[in-house]
């Protein structure tokens, strides 16, 4: 089978500093060791954000310190992709379910572009929104556009996780935003957010991940709840990612730890729709916060995790069983992991 048609796990570093805290290394599934993908990206490249179109696991998309990167070869030779207003620093690229030439990229300052014919022109999508005055206290907190969730039964509705800034929502297709955070929270905690998931199956129930947790809503952000998840730190557990399984939108995955660097890490799986979780069984404890997990769509079997530590563990039984695939020794700074 050529590279390009071979499933790959693909894993993005970045810190602020540290010659092992950068870049992108990918590996073929089946195969036994990790290489750089770094062709064509910036020195030392900070990678926030690794994403596989769904359509055609040959072109990913990374974000980057000074922008967006697109590669149509696995990652074999990347090239930067003009965004609206030149570079920007980009945390997250997401595509609308069922159409993937529709594609959100979302960067510092609450900055958020749109494609619609898959990356060949962008758009800057304005967010005029006031995020909730705590989060300004005592001192500003830069609003990074984490995760942006489409509703799949209504591609006008659409959400996005602001770190340091709550939940923001458009039911226009993002000609107007509103914050739904409000009521949510008594400090900044809560509305720390790292990820949005719209249930693929239920219409307008939202989960989104913070800093200490889960919370959920079955109205579209009107109203949350807690999420019940089991507490890893003091104040809950640090969650980094949330994935739906493909296939089966009843089950849902949250990754995370006790906090942002915190010297375990854990994988949760709920099997209805978010309301009870049990931490999924590794076979080992995952040495410090998981700050990446996907799951391959072609075949929902394979599945991934990394630490934030570099430590990589795969499983291609559905998670019955797990095997370490870590990072090259002193590779770490784990900040995004997809496959596919």
């Amino acid at each position: 089978m050529a590279l390009k048609e071979q499933a790959h796990v693909y894993v993005g570093l970045g810190t602020e500093g540290g010659p092992e805290g950068h870049g992108l290394y990918r590996r073929v599934l089946g195969g036994d060791s990790w290489e750089l993908a770094v062709k064509g990206l910036p020195k030392n490249p900070t990678v926030r954000n690794i994403a596989i179109d769904p359509a055609n696991p040959a072109v990913l998309y990374a974000g980057a310190q000074d922008g967006l990167y697109r590669s149509d070869d696995r990652g074999g030779r990347w090239e930067r992709v003009d965004l609206p207003g030149g570079k920007a620093m980009v945390w997250s690229v997401s595509f609308q379910p069922g159409n993937s030439k529709v594609i959100y990229v979302g960067g510092e300052d609450s900055k958020l572009f749109r494609s619609t014919n898959g990356g060949k022109s962008w758009d800057d999508i304005p967010i005029n929104v006031t995020y909730p005055s705590v989060t300004m206290v005592p001192r500003a907190m830069p609003k990074r556009l984490l995760n942006i969730s489409v509703d799949p039964s209504n591609p006008e509705e659409i959400y996005a996780a602001i770190e340091v800034g709550g939940l923001i929502r458009s039911y226009d297709n993002g000609e107007s935003w509103e914050n739904v955070s409000e009521g949510q929270y008594q400090n900044d905690d809560p509305v720390d957010l790292h990820g949005v998931l719209v249930s693929s199956a239920r219409p307008r129930n939202i989960y989104i991940i913070a800093r200490i947790g889960m919370y959920r809503s079955e109205d579209g952000g009107n109203h949350w709840s807690w999420g019940g998840l089991e507490y890893m730190g003091p104040t809950g557990t640090y969650s980094r990612v949330i994935r739906e399984h493909p296939g089966d939108p009843s089950t849902i995955y949250i990754a995370g730890g006790p906090e942002f660097r915190g010297e375990v890490g854990a994988l949760f799986r709920s099997k209805d729709y978010g309301r009870t979780w049990k931490k999924v069984e590794m076979g080992v404890i995952p040495d410090s916060t998981i700050f990446g997990f996907s799951i391959n769509p072609r075949n929902p079997q394979q599945m991934y995790a990394a630490t934030r530590a570099g430590q990589v563990l795969g499983s291609h039984d559905g998670g019955s069983t797990w095997k370490d695939y870590s990072l090259p020794n002193g590779v770490r700074e784990v900040n995004a992991l997809a496959v596919g």
